[in-house]
């Protein structure tokens, strides 16, 4: 049994955990005629929110007062499709960001506002797994609210699935793509080629270059330190080398972000792979 703490509204109250930690559990009805310190029967509880920050609780319960169960409920399974698809735990602060985005997303549908994602093709090609979940996404919406969002709704939801694994904010993963896109320009500038986009090695190298940009965005500074080996791959690889040393300026003039001999080398061998598959 969980002891109520404090009634939201007819589907959603807040109580605690077994050590103290609030949490906000949702059920059909478990509010209805309710009041602090009544009880809620376990097999009631459909689903229990819960964070170790305050801030997100709190936020969570204020978004929960102000939207509508149904988009509350779907947002929800969207999370829960996520993570089984992708057999990983998410940053429960999804739960948070992507239900205010799904709700706010509908309401700008029933006003006959959409907007464009103008990182759409990047996503979907950079995140395929996550955006085929969005999609997915997208029919559950329609199926549960009868509302069809569009597909660069998919894009958005992407991220924030995306977001939800890197454990970083919203601004700095749209960053992280637009930085990989521009990375990916500069390739293709230097070398004179299209780059296939369905290839095993293009896969490998968007993965590098995911952790390489959210490095990029984070505040800590990789100072490792490899001028030996990095002299052997810039003999061995001369070609290559040069379109690093072409990537790591661009994003030391324009990120003001250091990048340590350690990321040259890695860059240096995954283009070699990249270009020679």
């Amino acid at each position: 049994m969980y002891v109520i703490k404090k009634v939201i509204n007819n589907n959603i109250v807040c109580s605690t955990d077994e050590l103290g930690n609030e949490i906000i559990l949702r059920g059909l009805g478990i509010g209805f005629n309710k009041k602090a310190k009544d009880t809620v029967p376990k097999e009631a509880v459909e689903k229990i929110y819960r964070s170790d920050s305050e801030k997100v609780t709190n936020k969570l319960e204020k978004l929960i007062q102000d939207i509508p169960y149904e988009h509350l409920k779907v947002s929800t399974d969207i999370v829960d499709y996520a993570a089984n698809v992708l057999g990983r735990k998410l940053n429960e602060k999804i739960y948070l960001t992507l239900t205010d985005h799904i709700s706010f997303a509908i309401e700008r549908k029933k006003m006959g506002l959409e907007y464009q994602n103008p990182l759409l093709w990047e996503i979907r090609n950079f995140y395929p797994k996550e955006f085929q979940i969005s999609s997915h996404a997208l029919e559950m919406i329609e199926e549960s609210l009868g509302i069809r969002l569009v597909q660069d709704e998919a894009g958005f939801i992407a991220l924030h699935i995306v977001n939800a694994q890197l454990e970083t904010d919203m601004g700095s993963m749209i960053g992280i793509t637009e930085l990989i896109q521009a990375i990916l320009e500069i390739i293709e500038g230097y070398y004179e080629v299209k780059l296939d986009k369905s290839t095993f090695h293009f896969e490998r190298f968007v993965t590098h270059l995911k952790y390489f940009a959210q490095k990029v965005f984070s505040p800590v500074e990789d100072e490792d330190d490899d001028s030996e080996l990095l002299e052997i791959v810039k003999k061995r690889y001369k070609n290559d080398f040069k379109c690093a040393e072409q990537i790591k300026q661009y994003v030391e003039e324009k990120y003001k972000k250091s990048v340590s001999d350690e990321e040259l080398i890695f860059l240096t061998i995954h283009l070699r792979k990249l270009i020679t598959q």
